[in-house]
């Protein structure tokens, strides 16, 4: 019932989505060159062959499905990649990390003109869905055409159990559809399982297998040459408020640690240039990446506002604070640091990366601190404390790669799928 009802209201409220995208639009975040995906309308041909669509909402899931797509691509040549991804930033990244041969395209909006036309062009063989963005008019579309759906990395966090518990007639139908569905954690599968999805398993999460964040090797050289040896601390993928928590602190350990540089890299760095005079306006000396400025000695604060560098921030700094933990909600990935071994602070509102964060911090390999008192005491001592940041970063590292292996886990049993869809779309052809 309420799901008919998503679908009509979808139908008939297409000029309110009209104005929602072009809103969207105006403030930079859709593609204006690539505006027609959103629609459904397709930029490139459909590629002849068996093909495999697999969806990751933004940065963070697309990233976790690298390591899948450069395995399919070396393993099944014949087969074809389709990579969608609903957000700007994602593209971008996408751009320079995608495996050669694969294909990114924008997702459409989810309005069955839009989702029918899209499914219309690409035909998949398969569709591999990461993490939790259950759209009901592309999920039904893809079920009524009885192509398989595997659910990847699925995710459940309390929140989202909650209300999925008060709308089991909505997330009922939509996991009915997956052949099969493969939680981050047990919990996860089990979750699943309880809202109706019919096949749940939990191998592994598929976070753990992406390689560590890049780096370009000349700008890592000039800003090291540049900073010397003045400590630095991180304030990672922040959110609002966590900017300026940020200042507050340089101030306070910047008494403790003369020419103390504080790194702020904001989550969405289109946020750069209304940050600036937020930042200064707490009598801070602000350097911008974005402008090609450098952290020279007398710059304070260091603002990391462009994208794909987060690897190269991260190793710039000893000490990390993982954003979205302490004043917003939900947190970030706290692997990517702890992969480059960064000593891992991060504040109690992980519930994105629950299970993850519990592990890491009951096996001493990260921090957590429940207010920003408590986090300048840690960011303080662990910058006075090199033996204690040298073991955290080395704990946080071998946690970080520990479960590899979850690639082959997944990959196995996908395998039999995956012949069968190829084995299927030679037939049709």
């Amino acid at each position: 019932m309420l799901i008919s009802l998503y679908r009509g209201v979808t139908t008939l409220g297409g000029p309110l989505i009209d104005l929602y995208l072009g809103r969207r639009k105006a403030r930079g975040k859709e593609d204006p060159l690539r505006f027609p995906e959103r629609r459904g309308h397709a930029s490139v041909p459909r590629p002849h062959g068996p093909l495999v669509w697999i969806h990751a909402a933004s940065v963070g899931e697309s990233l976790s499905m690298l390591p899948l797509l450069r395995h399919l691509r070396e393993t099944r040549p014949g087969l074809r990649l389709l990579l969608t991804t609903g957000t700007v930033t994602s593209a971008r990244m996408m751009a320079d990390r995608l495996p050669e041969g694969c294909t990114h395209q924008y997702v459409p909006v989810d309005r069955i003109r839009f989702v029918r036309r899209f499914l219309d062009h690409w035909r998949p063989d398969m569709v591999l869905w990461a993490e939790s963005e259950f759209w009901p008019n592309m999920l039904t579309e893809v079920r009524r055409r009885r192509v398989p759906l595997v659910l990847l990395n699925g995710r459940v966090s309390d929140r989202s159990y909650r209300s999925w518990q008060r709308f089991r007639g909505v997330i009922g139908p939509l996991l009915a559809g997956f052949t099969l569905c493969l939680g981050q954690t047990q919990d996860d599968a089990e979750r699943l399982a309880t809202l109706g999805a019919p096949a749940c398993e939990c191998l592994g999460n598929l976070k753990f297998a992406a390689p560590p964040l890049p780096a370009d090797e000349d700008a890592l050289g000039r800003l090291r040459r540049v900073l010397g040896d003045r400590p630095v601390w991180l304030a990672a993928s922040t959110h609002a408020g966590e900017e300026e928590m940020a200042a507050r602190l340089h101030h306070t350990l910047a008494q403790k640690h003369p020419g103390l540089l504080t790194i702020v890299v904001p989550r969405h760095a289109h946020r750069g240039d209304e940050l600036r005079p937020e930042l200064e306006a707490e009598d801070l000396v602000v350097a911008q990446r974005s402008r090609g400025e450098m952290p020279e000695a007398k710059v304070d604060l260091f603002l990391g506002d462009t994208m794909g560098e987060m690897g190269l921030f991260f190793r710039l700094a000893p000490v990390v604070f993982v954003g979205k933990s302490l004043i917003g909600h939900g947190g970030q990935n706290p692997l990517e640091a702890a992969r480059l071994g960064c000593a891992v602070v991060m504040g109690p509102h992980m519930d994105n990366f629950a299970e993850m964060t519990r592990r890491m911090v009951t096996g001493g390999a990260a921090l957590q601190v429940g207010s920003e008192g408590e986090l300048a005491l840690t960011v303080d001592r662990l910058l006075r404390d090199e033996a204690e940041r040298r073991h955290l970063g080395d704990r946080g590292h071998d946690f970080a790669t520990q479960e590899m292996v979850v690639l082959e886990r997944v990959v196995d049993r996908l395998a039999p799928l995956l012949d069968a869809a190829e084995r299927q779309a030679h037939a049709r052809a």
